[in-house]
């Protein structure tokens, strides 16, 4: 499996000769060259996981790429017209993307505040020939799935979340590998010491990794 970052949550996922692209955000750049894809996957929609500025070029550019989003967010880019069909991926939906099998689960965003409405969040784990559970991003949420996780897009740093509930949540997932996400909210020193921490209170048996925006890691 090959992952590049695109900068905060946006991630480019090769595995079983499929291109997966998750949440192409207006926090995240270089993803609007991309070509070849096979699936374009938005977690949620909040800009910086689904730019509508830039999505119809990404989608015009990629015309055979399958696209699905949480309930809210497909209602709302099918309304718009300009980024193409959007199917629903809702917890406990699954579709093929060539031999991966893409899952849907979670279903909720993290609570920013109490006065602020929740929206829609698709937790997305895809299955590859050789192993379920070879990847997967939350999004904007903490949801653990109960079962075995080969490499965690770990939400990092957030509006919504203290460094401790990250560490929790790595700890609660225990995958094999994890890569902080969702970090353009945050100064470069404020990345650092995050991912230091994070990083001295993985669980044991998780190998925690930085992927820079630009750049690809081979799990």
């Amino acid at each position: 499996m090959l992952v590049t970052s695109f900068g905060h949550s946006c991630v480019l996922v090769e595995v079983a000769g499929a291109r997966i692209l998750f949440d192409p955000g207006n926090f995240s750049s270089g993803f609007e060259q991309l070509t070849g894809l096979d699936a374009i996957l938005v977690t949620h929609q909040h800009p910086d996981h689904a730019d509508v500025a830039k999505l119809p070029a990404l989608v015009a550019a990629n015309p055979e790429a399958v696209r699905y989003a949480d309930p809210q967010t497909a209602a709302q880019l099918n309304a718009d017209g300009s980024m193409g069909q959007w199917s629903v991926q809702a917890p406990g939906q699954s579709f093929a993307v060539g031999d991966v099998t893409v899952r849907g689960t979670g279903g909720r965003h993290a609570v920013i505040h109490p006065d602020l409405p929740v929206v829609d969040n698709t937790v997305y784990i895809l299955d590859a020939p050789d192993r379920a559970g070879a990847f997967m991003h939350p999004g904007d949420s903490l949801y653990i799935p109960f079962e075995e996780i080969e490499v965690l897009a770990l939400p990092a740093a957030a509006p919504w979340m203290k460094l401790s509930e990250a560490v929790d949540y790595l700890r609660g997932t225990a995958p094999r590998y994890a890569f902080p996400i969702h970090q353009a909210v945050v100064s470069d020193v404020g990345r650092a010491i995050h991912n230091a921490r994070i990083d001295e209170m993985k669980p044991a048996g998780t190998e925690f990794v930085v992927i820079e925006p630009g750049a690809s890691r081979e799990f």
